[in-house]
């Protein structure tokens, strides 16, 4: 899969998708320049979804969002899933990212997370006319991401709608308090740090640990190499003594048979 739209089977009960970068197709640009690598399409989702074979898929969100027809039918797809869908955004949901979170049977905005919500726009040009029926397909453009978001929360549609025109951020605690998310994740900072910090002294003792071996091993080695040294000087040793008594032996006893 492209690096931005990634499956990652976890185990046998459990796939990962990670969405990450923009949403839209993929046009003749990526495919001219070898582009696209950070886009994820409704297209090739579909394909990586018909062989999931795991019962619970878990989607990771860090997008800016992009094309409202690319959202909506990435939304379309995943509520479709046979199995469990949890969304968690890991950094940003936005705009049409924050269409494909509420896919989630289970959505999840942890502390560090954000969505953002806001009408669709588009760029035209023309007389008056021209400029008011662009508007009025923008409204119909936005609607269904309107209708998501309020079959989905505990908000009206007048409240979605004011939250869309203000182009709305919404913090961890928003999103669980207004319906966007199910649950929050809310990290101990203080748990965290004596975490990290057993976990450093754990890799400290472990970096003294191999240290001490490395050093065990190496004064064995250089003990091991001086016994040997010091075998093989007092072998060298016993053998040209042996050598100088024989010689001596020997030249005796030349001498003494010579005198016969």
């Amino acid at each position: 899969m492209d690096k931005f739209l990634n499956f990652q089977k976890v185990n046998e009960s459990e796939t990962e998708l990670y969405i990450y970068g923009d949403i839209r197709k993929k046009d003749w640009i990526d495919s001219w320049f070898g582009t696209g690598e950070d886009v994820t399409d409704s297209f090739s989702l579909k394909d990586a979804l018909n062989v999931v074979d795991t019962p619970n898929l878990t989607v990771r969100i860090n997008s800016y969002g992009g094309s409202v027809s690319e959202g909506l039918a990435i939304y379309s797809l995943l509520s479709d899933f046979k199995g469990h869908v949890k969304t968690i955004v890991d950094g940003f949901a936005c705009s049409a990212a924050s269409v494909v979170f509420m896919a989630g049977k289970e959505r999840v905005v942890p502390e560090n997370g954000l969505l953002m919500i806001h009408n669709a726009w588009t760029e035209a040009r023309g007389d008056s006319n021209e400029m008011k029926k662009v508007a009025e397909k923008l409204e119909k453009v936005t609607q269904p991401s309107v209708d998501i978001y309020v079959s989905k929360t505990n908000l009206s549609e007048e409240e979605v709608k004011e939250k869309m025109d203000k182009e709305e951020w919404i913090t961890s605690q928003e999103a669980f308090e207004w319906g966007f998310s199910t649950s929050q994740i809310k990290r101990d900072t203080t748990m965290q740090s004596l975490e990290a910090d057993y976990v450093y002294n754990l890799v400290m003792k472990n970096k003294e640990k191999d240290k001490l071996i490395e050093n065990l091993k190496t004064q064995i080695t250089e003990k091991t190499n001086s016994l040997l040294d010091n075998q093989a000087e007092n072998l060298i040793d016993e053998m040209q003594n042996k050598n100088l008594n024989k010689i001596r032996e020997d030249a005796w006893t030349s001498f003494f048979n010579t005198k016969k």
